[in-house]
């Protein structure tokens, strides 16, 4: 059984939260490990090592989760923070979470050192860009007043828009004969500048917005700027994500099988 990891999400201390008061909380969003157990998986929360609590001597750390699980989801949440691609919020409000970037990026290198897949979703693939020495536009209302309404607060994962394939990318490979598919849209930032060796493999239509990119660099990196997890697997007018989920895996056995061989 493969064991993939899930990036954490953070809620930093909070005086006047009515639970947990002053201490700092990490969770994932259950769709995305329900997601991921459709399959022969055990999806587990990687907790940041850091922490003021932390013990001395532990010998935990990103590197030993990237040796000892089979592939990582970068899943959604907070704002990247600007100041993590070298810009200053233009808003307190899209400030992001700084510390939930240093620990996310630092896990992706650690698993990209161990050769394992890394998949991104939402905020993960701003988080992919970024890692990779990428931009972003921190409100797409703001900075691409011409694009779609890509977050939509009262309908939420309802909100969606059509998404085309790039010819000839590994992403089209997977949907052999469609160029055009339906996805959901929660997002209000995107990449802007791309990262160093990453490729586009999909736009929003029209307004061509980023939704997914590829690392050519060893190994298996991929992401994508909508939420499978979120989708209805019993609507047929979104796009299939089951072989997104299955190329992932595939790519996580087979590293798991090379292992075992050596």
């Amino acid at each position: 059984m493969l064991k993939i990891g899930i990036a954490a999400c953070f809620f930093h201390e909070d005086p006047k939260r009515a639970i947990f008061k002053g201490m700092t909380l990490q969770y994932i969003e259950q769709n995305v490990a329900h997601w991921l157990m459709q399959r022969d998986v055990l999806a587990l929360m990687v907790p940041s090592p850091e922490g003021r609590t932390r013990r001395a001597g532990s010998k935990a750390s990103v590197e030993a989760y990237a040796a000892e699980l089979d592939g990582l989801v970068l899943m959604g949440g907070s704002d990247v923070c600007p100041e993590s691609y070298g810009e200053t919020a233009l808003r307190p409000e899209w400030n992001g979470d700084r510390i939930r970037d240093g620990y996310e990026i630092s896990l992706l290198r650690a698993f990209i050192a161990e050769g394992k897949p890394v998949l991104g979703i939402c905020r993960g693939a701003q988080l992919i860009n970024v890692a990779m020495g990428g931009t972003l536009h921190q409100d797409i209302g703001t900075q691409l007043p011409h694009a779609l309404n890509h977050r939509d607060w009262n309908i939420y994962a309802e909100n969606c828009h059509a998404t085309s394939f790039v010819p000839g990318s590994r992403l089209s490979a997977l949907y052999p004969g469609a160029s055009l598919v339906k996805t959901n849209s929660v997002h209000h930032q995107a990449i802007k500048d791309l990262g160093t060796g990453l490729v586009v493999e999909a736009h929003s239509e029209p307004d061509r917005v980023v939704e997914a990119v590829r690392w050519t660099g060893p190994g298996y990196v991929f992401a994508v700027q909508w939420h499978p997890e979120f989708h209805a697997p019993d609507d047929p007018s979104f796009i299939d994500d089951a072989p997104i989920l299955d190329d992932f895996l595939a790519h996580a056995a087979r590293h798991k099988a090379a292992a075992f061989s050596i």
